[in-house]
Order: structure tokens, then sequence, then C-alpha cells
């Protein structure tokens, strides 16, 4: 495989000094600076699209990635004996955003608002494939409430529990309401926004923002991986950031609303993002991917690590719901 990677390099106008292997890619060290030979899972036409927008972003002098052409002139270049396409990218041998630092976390918040501010811009023509459904957050709300009554249905039908279903089944209705109660006041704000304020919303998204994809290189926050860039509502990068960010901290509510003032001071927030935000925390995610690991796993043994992630989820539900509270007079 290494000699198959090697022969990728050389449709490349570059000159290759030293390889070594990364977190799922090729490091090159190259007379045009570091690079890194990655797999790309998607089509030719998001990578072409991938490949513009990072240049838009280049052109705007913001701090991203960027794609190398071949010799070709091609986004991807394909090793046909695996049938495996790759994408050439800058690599930022930089600093990680600590999660232990509030200064970390505020300041990839800011340059998360930097990036959308600028993306909004783009007059670059949108492809279809890369745009969202705009019901697809009430579509996946569904489908996760449906997988949660499944779970339900099974551990109830079961004659002998374990602990872990024990648990499970003692919570469900809390985490049920909250659930449903989301999804509820999701398809009530859609049915009273017009066309235009999706349209103010919406904007192209990182896709997968969190804590590795915001690398400060040479005294400068540099966002990397952008392949699950999408056309949808803006904040959901940032909610899903602040998520992550808060399950570490137990739901602390001066750091959460922190983090959406740092984010309103780059970008002004509208009023129905703020309550988009709050919606998409408020929805039960965690329980519903520990409900989505049992169901999708062996039901004949549960990891004591299942039921370790259960009980941080109920152990924080205090501090979650005083967040939340506090975030809904935001939105109020």
């Amino acid at each position: 495989m290494y000699n198959r990677e090697e022969e990728i390099l050389e449709q490349y106008e570059i000159e290759v000094r030293s390889t070594s292997k990364g977190r799922g890619a090729l490091n090159c060290d190259t007379d045009k600076g570091t690079m890194m030979l990655k797999e790309f899972r998607g089509s030719k036409e998001r990578a072409a699209f991938l490949y513009e927008i990072l240049g838009f972003l280049s052109d705007r002098h913001f701090a991203a990635e960027t794609v190398m052409r071949s010799k070709e002139g091609e986004v991807l270049v394909k090793d046909e004996v695996n049938d495996i396409s790759y994408l050439l990218k800058s690599r930022y041998p930089g600093k990680e955003c600590d999660v232990k630092s509030r200064d970390d976390i505020l300041a990839a918040v800011r340059k998360l608002a930097e990036f959308h501010s600028i993306g909004k811009v783009c007059e670059k023509e949108i492809p279809e494939f890369v745009k969202a459904d705009e019901n697809s957050l009430f579509e996946e709300y569904g489908r996760h409430n449906r997988e949660l009554n499944k779970v339900k249905n099974y551990i109830r039908n079961k004659k002998k529990k374990n602990d872990f279903e024990l648990l499970f089944m003692r919570v469900y209705e809390n985490y049920k309401s909250q659930a449903f109660e989301v999804t509820r006041q999701l398809e009530e704000q859609a049915g009273r926004l017009d066309a235009s304020y999706l349209d103010r919303m919406r904007g192209i998204c990182h896709g997968d923002y969190n804590q590795h994809n915001a690398v400060l290189f040479q005294g400068e926050w540099t966002l990397i991986n952008f392949e699950q860039m999408s056309y949808d509502v803006m904040v959901g990068d940032l909610a899903n950031f602040i998520r992550k960010i808060l399950e570490k901290y137990n739901w602390n509510t001066g750091l959460g609303i922190d983090m959406i003032t740092a984010y309103d001071g780059v970008r002004k927030l509208m009023p129905e993002e703020l309550e988009q935000i709050y919606l998409r925390l408020a929805y039960p995610k965690k329980y519903w991917k520990i409900a989505n690991h049992y169901l999708s796993s062996r039901k004949s043994w549960i990891s004591g690590r299942d039921i370790e992630k259960l009980e941080k989820v109920m152990e924080q539900e205090q501090q979650r719901k005083q967040f939340l509270k506090m975030l809904f007079c935001f939105t109020s």
C-alpha cells in the first residue's frame, strides 16, 4: 500500500523529501511545504466543489487548508488497483484546540463565526448535492425518535433484563419526552418561518467542526478537514461544537453562554438562530447515541462502558437542564 501511495504522489508537481504515516493519511515533506495525502470517499463533483470553496477562502485570506491539483489538473487522483481516490492537501502541524483551555475554545468559536461570515458572501453556485434538505433536521430527529421507541419496545419485551437495560428504562420516559417535545418545537418553528429567514440562516458549513479541526499554526488559527462540507443552517456547526465541549465541562452554563457570545461578537446571531441552537442542544442526543449503539450491538453482551456512559448522562442532567434554561432566556 505504501508503494501505491508513492506512485500517487508522482502524479503531482512536487518533490517529496520524506513521508510518514499520520492520522488516516500520509504526511509528506515536499518542496512546496508540508502536505497530506488522504483518502476521499465522496464524488468527483464534491471534490471539485471543495477545491473551489477552499480556493475562495484562500483568496479572502482566511486561514484554512487548500487542495492541490495533479499534473493533469485533477482534484482527485485515483488508485485504480485498489479503487481508492485521494486528495493532496496542505498540512498544518500545529497545536489542536485544547479543550482544557477556555481561551482556545473561544478562539475556535470566533474562527468558526469568521468562516461562516466569509462563506455567506460566497457567490459561487451551490450544487444541489451539497445542499441539505430544508427538513433534514426534523427528519433526523424523527428517525432518532423511532429508534428510541424501538429500543424501548425490545427491552420491555425481554423477560430478563441486564443492568444496562434496567437503567435505560428507568430514565426512558424523561428523555423520550424531551426528544418528542424538541421535534414538535422544531416543526412549529419551521411552520412560522418564511423562506427568507431560512435563506439567511443557511450557508456553507464545515460539517464536522470539533477541537481536532481548529489548529493553531504559526500564531494563527487554521481550519482543516472540510470533507463533510455542506450548505445548511450554519449554527448547526456551532451547536455541535458547543455540545462536544459542554459534555466535557458538565454543561457549564458560563462557558456555554460565553461560546455563544464569542460567536455573536464576530457574526451577529438572529433570534431564529438562537432558537435553532437551543433546539439542537435540547434534543437528548447523547442518550440517543447510547441507545443507537445498543441497538446495533450484540444484546447478549453489554459493555460496562455503555453503563458508564449512561450513568454520566444521568449525572449531568441537572446541569444540562440548568444550561438549557439559561439559553432559553436568550431566545425569548
